[in-house]
């Protein structure tokens, strides 16, 4: 039977259906909605964890305790679970375990673009690289085999395309889930020195028999046409491929590590030149290249970026590989649309009140990065997941700001938040920490959290009181806002920034979108409108340019009303007072 699924649903398709019974995750753009599906399918246990770590850590106990095991994420959780990875590497478990990670070419959500085939040679694991969703779910099967036949992880590598685009894909019947048992072995799971070394040396030989696979496996293939150009290419670069030059000579990678460089030899020998299609880092060209193999590729194809037909062309024809006659795009570019904090946002009034207080505000990862952009501009940094209060703990102890503020949401708080505010208590460094409790992990779509009260199933679950949880790890001060209230914002930032010590500021507004939208009584702004602009300066997407001028020339404003959701914070910044509920208009 064939279905319509998105290549994240065709991965949570192929693990229900390779007998995988653990899923863990946390949620990432855009690997979001592989655990969001796997969830729906019976007899699977599925859940957020509070960071990729630990759900890396809780799938190998998965593992080891005999079930097959999911655990994925986007390329920079990657990151955050590479320790764990690394050591995973040398003991391997006893179910098969796959890691999905899903990279992000162009930035479309993310603070970097890098290149997840690179953990491949890193972490001595395979990797296999699917170009549709229907390979994607017979992949995501096709690595739990392996992982258990060569007792390692195996990592699937999707990117944003094929994570997002949907495809038709052959489904079957799920083979029937194993009985968890656990056994102890302490010469395989327990990695000091002694039994470390020896793990190490089953790891090098493991990676023998691993290239041997990669010559023969099926996910890698040859499908020949002419031969004055043959092209190397994997992943979702396939589809470019096939797409601009559909009946070229092409040798398609669906194991990308280890490469197998014996057949990618054999099929160079048919062809007089040879050109590597792929996104971002030359992974494959370059260790081509180290085994002797000439070609090219990454000379014409850009570092940076998604590829796509449109670029492709462009590199091929500055190759010389297609003429002008083929008929080249104009051009691929796009009218930008910026994006904002959505209407309501109750983020909004935290930093139009950071703005005003000239504070050095160290950002994080969530909706609130917007804020960096203009006219707020009132975020200065984001580097990754938790380390906003890192930098403003050590701008603060050199002494290079005297009003370092780090903001962070409650569901990066949880994920790796935590130990940054201990660090803070520790060192008794002099910065205020601003949680933004807006209850959600809203920027991947409204995700649950440890403190939101439900589990992924939409099951209630403990949830964690922040404030307390503050406490407990050492800050004595610690105020609840309601961000809404510019007065009440404002002087409670500037009191926590004039404390020696750490503090902690909480806003108490939840997101305006999840769990379910959140719709006020809309405003209006009347004719008397003098055009000064304050209401433009909170970044609000309701608050438009009116088309109108004053004799001053200036812009009057007006209020979208279908979007608008009362929040109210125009009306506070309004110098003089124009802005006034809609039913009060209507009366």
């Amino acid at each position: 039977m064939q279905i319509l699924l998105s290549g994240d649903e065709a991965a949570a398709r192929g693990a229900y259906e390779a007998g995988c019974r653990f899923g863990a995750a946390y949620p990432g753009t855009p690997s979001t909605e592989i655990l969001e599906n796997f969830v729906r399918y019976p007899g699977v246990h599925a859940q957020w964890s509070p960071n990729e770590k630990v759900a890396f850590e809780v799938g190998i106990g998965a593992s080891m305790g005999g079930v097959r095991a999911l655990v994925t994420m986007k390329h920079v959780g990657v990151n955050v679970a590479a320790d764990p990875l690394m050591t995973f590497s040398y003991t391997g478990g006893k179910g098969g375990f796959v890691l999905v990670s899903a990279d992000d070419p162009e930035m479309h959500s993310s603070q970097n673009e890098q290149d997840s085939r690179r953990w491949g040679p890193f972490a001595k694991i395979p990797i296999l690289e699917p170009s549709d969703s229907d390979e994607t779910r017979r992949f995501v099967m096709l690595a739990f085999d392996i992982s258990e036949e060569f007792d390692t992880p195996v990592m699937v590598r999707l990117t944003t395309r094929t994570a997002h685009s949907k495809g038709l894909v052959n489904v079957g019947e799920a083979r029937e889930l194993v009985e968890a048992k656990y056994k102890r072995n302490i010469a395989k799971y327990v990695m000091m020195p002694n039994f470390a070394r020896g793990r190490h040396t089953i790891v090098e030989k493991r990676m023998i028999k691993l290239k041997e696979l990669t010559e023969k496996i099926e996910v890698n293939s040859e499908e020949m046409g002419g031969t004055s150009v043959g092209i190397v290419t994997g992943g979702v670069s396939y589809q470019y491929v096939k797409e601009v030059l559909p009946d070229a000579s092409v040798f398609k990678i669906g194991m990308s590590y280890p490469l197998p460089i014996e057949r990618i030899r054999k099929f160079a020998e048919k062809v007089d030149r040879l050109f590597v299609v792929e996104e971002l880092e030359p992974f494959y060209e370059e260790q081509m290249k180290i085994h002797g193999i000439e070609c090219e590729g990454k000379r014409y194809l850009s570092l940076e970026g998604e590829l796509n037909p449109t670029r492709l062309k462009k590199g091929l024809h500055i190759a010389g590989i297609i003429s002008d006659g083929r008929a080249l795009p104009k051009g691929d570019e796009v009218i930008p649309r910026p994006p904002v904090l959505c209407p309501g946002c109750s983020h909004r009034g935290v930093f139009h009140s950071l703005k005003k207080l000239k504070a050095d505000a160290f950002g994080d990862i969530g909706c609130y990065t917007l804020a960096g952009f203009k006219p707020l501009e009132a975020l200065h940094t984001t580097i990754c997941m938790g380390a906003s209060i890192g930098n403003a703990i050590g701008a603060s102890l050199v002494k290079g700001t005297e009003k370092a503020v780090a903001v962070i949401g409650d569901s990066t708080f949880l994920h790796s938040g935590i130990t940054g505010l201990l660090d803070a208590v520790y060192s008794q460094a002099t910065i205020t920490v601003i949680i933004l409790d807006n209850r959600a992990t809203a920027m991947t779509g409204g995700q649950q959290h440890p403190a939101t009260g439900y589990n992924l199933a939409g099951e209630p679950a403990p949830a964690v009181d922040i404030a307390e949880l503050c406490g407990a790890l050492g800050v004595k001060n610690i105020r609840l806002i309601d961000p809404y209230n510019l007065e009440e914002t404002k002087a409670a930032i500037k009191a926590s920034m004039a404390e020696e010590g750490p503090s902690v500021v909480i806003t108490t507004r939840p997101c305006m979108l999840f769990p379910k939208k959140i719709k006020g009584q809309a405003y209006y702004i009347t004719e008397e409108c003098n055009g000064c602009g304050a209401c433009f300066r909170i970044g609000c997407p309701s608050v438009l340019p009116a088309g109108e001028f004053t004799e001053k020339g200036l812009e009057k404003a007006i209020i979208d009303a279908s979007t608008c959701t009362g929040c109210e914070i125009c009306v506070q910044v309004c110098p003089i007072d124009v802005i006034f509920p809609l039913e009060k208009q209507e009366a």
